[in-house]
């Protein structure tokens, strides 16, 4: 049975939360609680620990499977990370998060095995430029550059022009961003579906984001606000481009919004799904009672739960008429 629960009171309350959840939040707060926080460090400072494999995630999983190769963007050439199934049916853009500041393509191999192997799509990782070196508008000029890459490209490059997009926390924010810039400047509409994992669409931040407060469950109020001054001025934060929940949305793609009950970006989930759906979209929202930020990472009953929920629907979009 699956953990995921359908907007309701019962998503909410407390009795839902599985004991391995409750058990999986306990250790990432205790683990959290005894290092320097994000929004105390610098961006180059959590990026080399990152690849030296330190800090409270697991080490680097690199595949030998993956392939590189660039493409050329608005202000020099774009990294793409691809991992290519024999005959694929379609092409899945994957944006990763890391609150525009942190991440890269090569972080999260395993994930984007799983996707290609399972859902026999090509997956197309994009290694956009992160703040603050590269603010607003670079990381979503390259990701809508990448996105019109494929348009042109994925039938000659990959053998099918059957297109998905997708990502997680900034991921989910810029993969929302480039479906509207990819309607509005270059007239596409065609993306079969997008897979939009506990987002980030009001940089502004939403009731739960700014009502959080200090504690740190991967995320926090001082945390997020750490990432949106690096990414971009507060005076910009309600454009649509920026904000995506502020845009027009019709027209765009199936969508499936997958968040925690105990993630502070929690609304922004819950007003997007609306927000889609009100535009006139499918929107499929999965919920899960207890869950944090990034709890999709984790090698428990709830993360796998909701990995294979993504895969279902990337792999029934991937298939639709």
């Amino acid at each position: 049975m699956s953990l995921a629960r359908d907007l309701g009171a019962e998503a909410f309350d407390e009795a839902t939360i599985d004991d391995e959840t409750r058990s999986v939040n306990r250790i990432v707060e205790q683990v959290l609680a005894a290092i320097a926080p994000i929004h105390t460090q610098t961006p180059a400072e959590i990026r080399a620990a990152r690849e030296r494999g330190e800090g409270p995630l697991p080490a680097l999983q690199i595949s030998p499977r993956a392939k590189t190769r660039s493409i050329p963007g608005p202000d020099g050439p774009i990294p793409l990370r691809i991992f290519e199934p024999a005959a694929p049916r379609g092409v899945y853009l994957h944006i990763h998060g890391g609150g525009w500041v942190l991440g890269a393509a090569h972080q999260q191999d395993p994930l984007l095995e799983s996707i290609a192997d399972r859902c026999s799509l090509a997956v197309v990782s994009v290694d956009y430029r992160l703040a603050p070196e590269h603010p607003y508008p670079a990381g979503p000029d390259d990701c809508e550059a990448a996105a019109s890459w494929l348009v042109r490209h994925a039938k000659s490059e990959f053998g099918s022009d059957r297109l998905l997009i997708g990502g997680e926390s900034a991921g989910a924010h810029l993969s929302a961003v480039t479906l509207v810039r990819m309607r509005d400047r270059h007239g596409f509409r065609a993306f079969a579906g997008a897979n939009l994992v506990f987002g980030c669409y009001d940089l502004g931040l939403t009731p739960s984001a700014r009502r959080w407060g200090d504690r740190n469950l991967v995320l926090s109020t001082p945390i997020m606000d750490w990432f949106a001054d690096h990414f971009v001025a507060a005076e910009r934060r309600r454009d649509p481009d920026v904000s995506p929940i502020h845009a027009d949305l019709a027209g765009l793609p199936p969508a499936l919004f997958t968040v925690g009950t105990l993630d502070p970006l929690l609304d922004d989930s819950l007003f997007m799904h609306a927000r889609w759906l009100a535009s006139g979209n499918r929107s499929d929202l999965a919920l899960y009672p207890g869950c944090i930020h990034g709890f999709t990472a984790f090698p428990n009953r709830a993360g796998r739960d909701a990995h294979e929920r993504q895969l279902g629907f990337l792999a029934e979009r991937a298939a639709a008429p």
